[in-house]
């Protein structure tokens, strides 16, 4: 699943439903033999089958709702499917009137209240997004992903410990969900629950080595720990994977800082305020300042 930020605190997962026995069931029936290639072709794409791209996706689901064809539910799915789609592609205004309609036509689905969420805490609306994922887990208390959307809205909103008791259900539900244990690791870091950070970021990389959001967080607890020389190293491995991640540059830029070196920490401060203005608030917030 896609991760939208520029640190763990920003996790955010789609539920994508599994459309195509779905959209299969009473509604090939209806299809004519000459277009029933076509019509399965459509589910496959609108499905996300074999690394379907995004255009493609976002075609086969359009031609399914058009179509005329399908049961209520199954139109409700292909709506879900589409927004998830405009949502990768970051056109959020599109994919949210593609989850309303989804609702509209099967309430009773949690995913695209959850989607709904995701799309708008990329969007930057943390209260609409709050209330879409408190329906969805209204709708499915052993939703682990909506509790990471969740978790990710109340970060936003500076609500760390909301955010900690979230990561904790859906780590309960979900254990190997990765972004819960990522973003939980972010979350205790920032609260200076430190030893119980390392140990959630340390379980991350265990199985997803390559993820920079981990490293960011891990360099942030290092940096706390005043351990300057391994916060620099896993800054700069988070920066090897995304090297536009804000929050490692200015991490790593501290972390130089400390340690001596006044020329590369003017670099890093530099590159991450083109990229993020105000990083230095935030880190404040996290209770790190370059004078500590």
């Amino acid at each position: 699943m896609p991760d939208m930020e520029s640190s763990a605190s920003g996790r955010i997962i789609h539920g994508v439903a599994p459309v195509c026995a779905l959209l299969l069931l009473g509604s090939l029936a209806a299809a004519q033999s000459p277009k029933k290639s076509d019509y399965l072709g459509n589910i496959e794409l609108c499905n996300g089958s074999d690394r379907t791209s995004l255009a493609a996706r976002i075609d086969g689901c359009t031609a399914l709702i058009d179509s005329g064809q399908g049961t209520t539910t199954a139109l409700a799915i292909a709506h879900n499917n589409r927004g998830n789609a405009h949502t990768a592609k970051g056109d959020f205004d599109r994919a949210i009137l593609d989850f309303d309609r989804s609702i509209k036509l099967d309430p009773t689905s949690a995913k695209p209240f959850n989607n709904r969420g995701a799309a708008y805490l990329r969007k930057g609306e943390y209260d609409l997004a709050l209330k879409s994922l408190d329906q969805a887990i209204k709708l499915n208390p052993n939703y682990g992903r909506a509790f990471v959307n969740r978790a990710g809205v109340y970060l936003k909103k500076n609500e760390y410990d909301r955010a900690v008791r979230d990561y904790d259900e859906a780590i309960r539900l979900e254990p190997n969900l990765e972004a819960a244990w990522s973003g939980r690791c972010w979350t205790r870091a920032i609260l200076g629950s430190l030893q119980a950070a390392l140990e959630d970021c340390n379980k991350v990389l265990q199985s997803w080595p390559n993820d920079a959001a981990t490293y960011d967080s891990r360099g942030l607890i290092h940096l706390k720990m005043g351990q300057l020389g391994v916060a620099i190293d896993d800054y700069s491995s988070a920066l090897r994977f995304d090297p536009k991640l804000a929050s490692a540059l200015y991490g790593r830029g501290l972390a130089r800082l400390k340690n001596g070196d006044k020329a590369g920490s003017e670099a890093d401060f530099s590159a991450a305020k083109t990229i993020q203005a105000g990083i230095d608030d935030d880190f404040t917030r996290y209770g790190v300042r370059g004078s500590d």
